[in-house]
């Protein structure tokens, strides 16, 4: 300290020395605050790589392969991440290229044809090439594989053009085909002396090589050879550019209450989705954000106008459908989280028709007692010429369907119907024994399309039997020629306007009552930023954009 400083320490008595001392402790949190406001000001937060996001998942993965990860959410995930398709879906469930730089389709609209992006490497730091793509499409074809995704690939012929170049010759047009080109591509030169018969039990099941923004580190199994963690870091030389997070991993759990309990114990910082009813089991909600993903499933009571008297009355089915409270399944099942909906076709959807969705009971009531059906106060229920307004609603043994069948049972007596529900333990017995057979007078199930939705398979009339998913036997000929004609129509306009009339026809003819489409609910702790996924396709493509999320931050001045 200089001599003069000395000297006026000297010269300050104890409580002098106290005030100088504060007077500078302030001066200098001044000074700290004010830089600190400054600094902000002049600076922008961005996001830097590197951290690590844990996710929980309930569930084991066993193929993490794209041709045959469909009967799992753990293995579609992991696939997700570690592969690439030619297309993929965006964050709003829009299809856009992801390995194709560009493709163009032949006047006939039958041939697309295919550009690959140059310089993608495999993980392994093997190029990748139209090669790998014609060979992973050639052996999804192959029966010998058992890939289920061959049945939408049924007549299609491929051509290699050169290293970078692919066609696919469709024997009709179908507006459709670019969402069959999302399957995630295998490197040739990995699976090529793979046996069919082994191609389930290769290593490179657990042990992938992929493309995709995160390639495979490792895993650990218990004792009893459960996997319990599964981790991935980031592909550097990803071609979207290197993800912002440097290592994903994945921790298997075998139910719910476990996959939450890991939540509140902070073991996992996201869970790969959880029901409604379990959202209050969140203890750390304020650190929690609860993305509500748009999923195009919905569920419907389909209506067998050939088995049931009553359900084959134009008027007892327009009655039930006004009958019919949404908004308080969606409320006291769902928790709130769903959408009203008056057909297949959810508001995300281009050709969408805004419908009411308002309950009217005495609408409904009306239109039954003008159609015949009186209410016999001795047995308590509707009545027409000595046939009773009563039948069967059959339903899977699931908490939320079995509530929502409840409730409507509890809605639609109060119109005079008489609803006996039926619920199936085993899924099972309701698919051979009901939904295969069309034994049902009605039935509570749910259906999945996409955003880009080829309805043929749901409402056409040659799908009425097994294997069709046609639940309401539904048997139209106009119906039926807009469906095929929208499936092969390649001007969206056109498209949307057969769409549009499609729904005006299921509007006039009620074969169900479409009730909601459930919110695919993803809670993540806040530190993870940047996930802008607004609606999926399927669960999986909740990682859109993935390579864009980021824990870490980073300023930088304007």
């Amino acid at each position: 300290m200089p001599r003069n400083w000395k000297a006026i320490a000297y010269a300050l008595n104890f409580k002098e020395k106290i005030i100088v001392t504060l007077l500078i402790a302030v001066i200098g949190a001044a000074l700290v605050f004010w830089g600190n406001i400054l600094y902000k000001h002049f600076t922008v937060e961005i996001p830097k790589a590197g951290g690590e996001y844990v996710e929980g998942i309930v569930g084991q993965p066993l193929y993490i392969n794209p041709l045959i990860s469909q009967t799992s959410e753990a293995d579609a995930d992991l696939t997700q991440l570690i592969y690439s398709g030619l297309f993929k879906y965006d964050k709003d469930g829009n299809i856009v290229p992801d390995l194709a730089q560009e493709y163009s389709l032949s006047e006939d609209k039958k041939e697309y044809k295919i550009v690959l992006k140059q310089n993608v490497l495999w993980h392994d730091g093997e190029k990748l090439d139209a090669q790998d793509v014609f060979f992973t499409y050639k052996i999804m074809l192959d029966q010998a594989y058992n890939s289920l995704l061959r049945q939408s690939f049924q007549g299609v012929e491929m051509r290699l053009v050169d290293d970078s170049t692919i066609i696919f010759v469709l024997k009709n047009p179908y507006a459709g085909f670019i969402n069959n080109l999302t399957v995630g591509i295998l490197p040739k030169h990995i699976w090529e002396n793979i046996a069919p018969e082994k191609f389930s039990l290769a290593e490179y099941n657990l042990h992938p090589i992929g493309s995709g923004p995160y390639m495979f580190s490792d895993f650990q199994k218990d004792a009893g050879g459960n996997i319990l963690t599964l981790k991935l870091a980031a592909n550097k030389n990803f071609y979207n550019g290197a993800p912002y997070i440097s290592r994903i991993t994945f921790n298997f759990y075998p139910d719910d209450e476990s996959l939450i309990n890991a939540y509140n114990e902070k073991e996992i910082m996201g869970m790969s989705s959880i029901p409604p009813q379990n959202l209050k089991d969140i203890k750390n909600m304020k650190s929690t954000v609860v993305h509500e993903l748009v999923i195009p499933r919905y569920f419907s009571v389909f209506f067998n106008q050939t088995k049931s008297v009553p359900l084959a009355d134009d008027n007892v089915r327009k009655a039930l459908e006004k009958g019919v409270d949404r908004q308080e399944i969606i409320n006291n099942i769902l928790a709130g989280k769903g959408l009203a909906l008056k057909s297949p076709f959810f508001p995300q959807m281009k050709g969408y028709v805004q419908q009411s969705t308002d309950v009217n009971v005495e609408e409904a009531r009306k239109i039954l007692d003008e159609a015949g059906w009186k209410m016999d106060e001795k047995d308590n229920v509707r009545k027409k010429n000595n046939a009773a307004l009563e039948f069967e609603m059959i339903t899977a043994d699931w908490p939320e369907i079995v509530q929502t069948a409840e409730t409507l049972k509890k809605q639609w007596e109060n119109l005079g119907a008489k609803v006996n529900v039926k619920v199936l333990s085993a899924v099972s017995d309701l698919q051979q024994n009901y939904i295969r057979t069309r034994e049902y007078d009605s039935l509570l199930f749910g259906q999945a399309t996409n955003f880009s939705p080829d309805l043929y398979s749901f409402w056409h009339s040659s799908q009425k039997r097994d294997q069709g998913l046609n639940l309401s036997l539904m048997d139209n000929k106009d119906v039926d020629k807009l469906l095929e004609d929208s499936r092969q129509e390649m001007d969206e306009g056109k498209r949307i306007e057969s769409y549009q009339k499609f729904q005006e026809i299921l509007a006039q003819e009620v074969p169900a009552v479409f009730l909601y489409g459930r919110y695919y609910l993803y809670p993540v702790n806040t530190k993870v930023q940047n996930i802008n996924t607004k609606s999926i396709n399927s669960p999986e493509q909740r990682f859109a954009e993935v390579e864009k999320w980021y824990v870490k931050t980073k300023r930088v001045f304007k």
